[in-house]
């Protein structure tokens, strides 16, 4: 009995250390398997994006990456622009960040620069499934910081002139086309303002990307220097495309007040047919297809020249948290969203205009409703988005002073010099 009990206890023991080996080989707590690593054979990575209109997009972006790696799960989550940052912010604060998210270039120096992002250069250089070569080298340079790559461009977006078609037929004016130059624009306006009627003929409102940025440029002057250490505000060429903008309300007389932008903002104006003309990036595409008076009433076409062609673009970008737990998996989608498959998936969804070179005629399609083939074509004289390591702090100092350029508290003069002497000491910090 002693021996057979001997003989059982000594089996016993061989049967759990080979269980041990083995478990120590490939199996995980949870009974899923796992590699080398110790990565579990599922893992749920979360993206982060702030634009509910895009996530048809990028839901079909997920399904298809989701179907080429069934061992890893991509969940979305949605938080709106004005809430987006905030939330980012203190989730960066509480080591917390999404492990992919959607990055703007105002916002890329900030974290890319606090070590909160994945430097994915080496990822990039063996990479058999994206090219930076595919993608416009102003978009990738919006997310190198000294030397290194942190995020593949998602798409771009560029300005054009929107236009209210029943109010042209109403005047029996033509509608605006690529002929069209600053002179006609007022000339127009003029003509469509009717403030009896509470109509105007275009909106200048005080904003930069979707507004004076584009008339700066257009002018031959510029808001950053192209080696981002000197102001352009204080430049001759600068002021007077200010000035061209704020004389559209105060002396043309063709625009609402900025009083009258707070109180109803200028989308909001053109899409109620009390704003005849304005600019407005691509990305308004989305709503504006969703208004009905829009949809039957208006179009765009290419922003009227000044004394050459220009329009500002700018690019999202994705990237990933550097302190994420899942470094492979969150690669592999990062690297998925660079591929023309995936470009060609959120054009078709009609999410943006891919950044993918090539890849932008779906989202022309999906949209045939309006003339969007105006947006990528503009792209050939398109001025990247002035961007710098303290551009958070120069822009809202921008914005702070011109506010009150608008408002005629101060002239164009003062203000445009003011912006330049603090945005100059700003610069001079960067290093």
């Amino acid at each position: 009995m002693k021996k057979n009990l001997k003989k059982l206890i000594a089996i016993a023991l061989a049967t759990m250390a080979t269980c041990s080996v083995l478990a120590g080989c490939g199996s995980s707590k949870n009974g899923e398997s796992s590699d080398k690593s110790g990565s579990s054979k599922d893992v749920t990575i979360t993206y982060a994006i702030w634009d509910k209109n895009q996530e048809p997009g990028m839901k079909g972006i997920v399904e298809a990456f989701e179907k080429k790696n069934p061992n890893i799960k991509v969940k979305i989550e949605v938080t709106p622009w004005d809430q987006y940052w905030t939330k980012l912010e203190a989730a960066a604060t509480g080591a917390s960040l999404p492990d992919v998210f959607w990055m703007h270039p105002a916002h890329f120096v900030k974290y890319a620069g606090n070590n909160m992002l994945m430097d994915i250069t080496d990822s990039a250089k063996k990479s058999k499934e994206m090219s930076w070569d595919n993608f416009p080298k102003g978009l990738v340079d919006s997310y190198i910081l000294d030397g290194k790559n942190y995020g593949i461009p998602k798409d771009y977006d560029t300005i054009a002139l929107w236009y209210n078609k029943s109010l042209f037929d109403e005047k029996k004016i033509p509608y605006p086309d690529e002929t069209w130059d600053w002179n006609k624009l007022v000339e127009v306006a003029k003509k469509l303002t009717d403030t009896s009627k509470g109509i105007y003929g275009f909106a200048a409102q005080e904003e930069g990307h979707q507004g004076y940025y584009n008339f700066i440029y257009q002018n031959g002057g510029c808001v950053l220097s192209e080696d981002k250490k000197k102001s352009g505000f204080d430049l001759p060429e600068t002021k007077q495309a200010i000035q061209f903008d704020v004389d559209l309300i105060h002396k043309e007389k063709i625009s609402p007040t900025q009083q009258q932008f707070a109180d109803t903002k200028y989308e909001s104006m053109f899409e109620s047919g009390k704003v005849a003309m304005g600019l407005f990036g691509s990305w308004m595409v989305s709503e504006f297809k969703g208004n009905e008076y829009v949809l039957k009433n208006c179009d765009a076409t290419v922003i009227p020249q000044g004394k050459k062609r220009a329009t500002i673009y700018n690019g999202l970008g994705n990237v990933i948290a550097a302190n994420t737990k899942h470094k492979e998996e969150c690669w592999k989608f990062l690297e998925f969203m660079g591929t023309e498959e995936a470009n060609k998936i959120q054009a078709e969804k009609g999410a943006a205009i891919p950044a993918f070179k090539g890849a932008e005629k779906p989202w022309i399609e999906f949209n045939k409703e309006f003339n969007l083939k105006v947006y990528p074509e503009m792209l050939a004289y398109g001025v990247p988005m002035p961007t710098s390591k303290t551009r958070s702090k120069w822009e809202q100092i921008e914005n702070d002073i011109l506010r009150k350029v608008w408002i005629k508290e101060i002239s164009v003069e003062e203000g445009c010099n003011q912006i330049a002497k603090e945005m100059n000491e700003l610069l001079s910090t960067e290093k």
